[in-house]
C-alpha cells in the first residue's frame, strides 16, 4: 500500500514540477499518467475535472487529492497533495531569494517570455483533451462504431450543452458558480431521464 502511495506522490511531484501554467496545464500530464499507470481511466478524468472545478481550491490540487483519496483514502490524498505542491514551494523559495537580484536581467525576462506560450499551449491541449473525453463516448474499434452509429459514438447532449454555454459565455463569466450549479442540475436531470427511459 505505502509503496503505491509513495509512487503516486512521486508522479504528482513530477506533475507539479513540469505543469507550468496552473491547474489546467496539469491535464496533459494526468492523461499521460492514466495511460502509464492505469490508476484511473479517461472517463474518470472528466469526472475529476467536474468535481475539482465545482469544489473550492486550485484545480490541480483538487484532482490530486481526489485521486489519492479514491486510491488510498486520507493517507493517499495527503501524499498526492504534498507531491504536487512541493515543487511549487521549492521554486517559490528559490525565486523569492534571487528575484531581487535578477528581476532586471534580460535572460530572466526572455525565459518568462518563453514560458508564457508554453503554458498557453499546455492549457490548449488540456482543453482539447477534456472536450474529446466529454464529447466522444468510450473508445471503440471500427466495427463497434459502425454498429453504434453516430449517436452511439458522439455525446450529442454534451455538445449541445457546450454550445449553449458558449452562447451565454458572457453571463457565465459574470456568474461562474451559477453556471456550475446549473450544469450539475442538468446533468442530474439528464441522467434521471436516461435511466427512466432504459427501464
Amino acid at each position: 500500500m505505502w509503496m503505491e502511495i509513495l509512487l503516486m506522490m512521486w508522479e504528482y511531484f513530477k506533475v507539479g514540477l513540469f505543469a507550468v501554467g496552473g491547474g489546467l496545464a496539469t491535464l496533459p500530464f494526468i492523461i499521460e499518467m492514466s495511460k502509464k499507470t492505469g490508476w484511473f481511466s479517461l472517463e474518470d478524468i472528466s469526472t475529476m475535472v467536474g468535481v475539482s472545478e465545482s469544489t473550492p481550491g486550485p484545480l490541480g490540487i483538487n484532482m490530486a487529492s481526489y485521486v489519492g483519496f479514491i486510491m488510498h483514502g486520507v493517507n493517499g490524498a495527503i501524499c498526492t497533495v504534498i507531491g504536487i505542491i512541493t515543487p511549487s514551494i521549492i521554486v517559490i523559495i528559490i525565486v523569492a531569494k534571487i528575484l531581487d537580484k535578477f528581476k532586471t536581467s534580460k535572460t530572466v525576462k526572455d525565459m518568462f517570455a518563453g514560458l508564457r506560450p508554453a503554458s498557453s499551449a499546455l492549457i490548449a491541449v488540456a482543453a482539447l483533451s477534456v472536450l474529446r473525453i466529454v464529447a466522444i463516448l468510450p473508445e471503440m474499434n471500427l466495427s463497434q462504431i459502425k454498429e453504434a452509429g453516430i449517436t452511439g459514438v458522439i455525446n450529442i447532449p454534451a455538445i449541445v450543452f457546450v454550445g449553449v454555454l458558449l452562447v451565454f459565455r458572457e453571463k457565465i463569466e459574470k456568474h461562474p458558480i451559477l453556471a456550475i450549479m446549473v450544469s450539475a442540475a442538468i446533468g442530474i436531470a439528464y441522467g434521471a431521464v436516461r435511466q427512466y427511459t432504459t427501464l
